[in-house]
Parts: C-alpha cells; sequence; structure tokens
C-alpha cells in the first residue's frame, strides 16, 4: 500500500467539482474560489487539460516571482505561456512547453543570465505542479455511493 501524505492545501482548503450539466463542471474551494470546467466544445470553459496547463504555467510564475520581483521590482510583467498536443491514443500529454516572457532589457548581458539561472532553479526547486508532473504521482481513486 502506498504511503499517503497529509493535505497541505491552505488551511485545509477543500477542492471538489460538481456536475452542472452533460459534461459540464464547476470546480469550487471552501475559500469560495469557482472556476467552468467543460469539453472542448462548450464555450466559456476549460477542460481539465487546460487547466493542468495553466496549473503548470501559474506555478512557474508564482516560483519564479521573488527572484524577479527583487532584480526588477515589483510591477515587473511576466506571462507564462503554455503548450502542448494530447496523444490521445493514449491519453497523455507527452510534452508540455513553457515560454516565461519577461522584459530583461534594463539589465546587461551578465545579470541576465545571473537572474535567469537563479529563476530556472528557483521553479525547478518550487514549483509542486512541474516537480509533480516531471516525478509522477500516485492517483487513488474510490466511489462512495448512496446505497
Amino acid at each position: 500500500m502506498a504511503e499517503q501524505t497529509p493535505d497541505t492545501t491552505p488551511a485545509g482548503t477543500e477542492l471538489w467539482v460538481e456536475r452542472t450539466g452533460t459534461r459540464r463542471y464547476t470546480g469550487r474551494s471552501s475559500r469560495g474560489a469557482e472556476v467552468l470546467i467543460g469539453s472542448e466544445t462548450v464555450d466559456g470553459v476549460f477542460t481539465p487539460g487546460e487547466l493542468l496547463k495553466i496549473a503548470l504555467a501559474a506555478c512557474t510564475g508564482m516560483s519564479s516571482d521573488l527572484p524577479l520581483s527583487r532584480r526588477l521590482g515589483d510591477n515587473y510583467d511576466a506571462t507564462v505561456r503554455v503548450s502542448g498536443a494530447a496523444d490521445r491514443e493514449n491519453e497523455i500529454y507527452p510534452r508540455l512547453d513553457e515560454v516565461l516572457e519577461v522584459d530583461l532589457s534594463e539589465l546587461d548581458a551578465e545579470a541576465q543570465e545571473r537572474l535567469l539561472t537563479v529563476v530556472l532553479k528557483s521553479v525547478d526547486k518550487v514549483c509542486t505542479v512541474g516537480r509533480t508532473l516531471k516525478n509522477g504521482t500516485v492517483v487513488n481513486l474510490s466511489v462512495e455511493t448512496d446505497s
């Protein structure tokens, strides 16, 4: 049996999805957040795969925030783009590519290189989503019924 680790979401935040229609769900947190989830054919929703990619990009952005803000100031602009096609035969994303877009033109080439080294190390060290995807994880599903 796999060793279980405690849920470390902030303050015991509960997460769940509720079915709202055919292939439509609303993801919710006990902190009041909501996200609309559905299939590609539904406007105004994210697919589960898109949410996976967004989680990765957001984790990269947040993990790079401290070193970038220290050097560039709190008001720097950054965008993290993420892409990767699904392998529908195996229902996996075999590769996800991220691009962190940030203006470093105020820094000389040496300072840019040093900062990017720190940023990449920070992301590799503290981006939980990226680390999980790279290392794999155990997923356990159980079903509770009203019978």
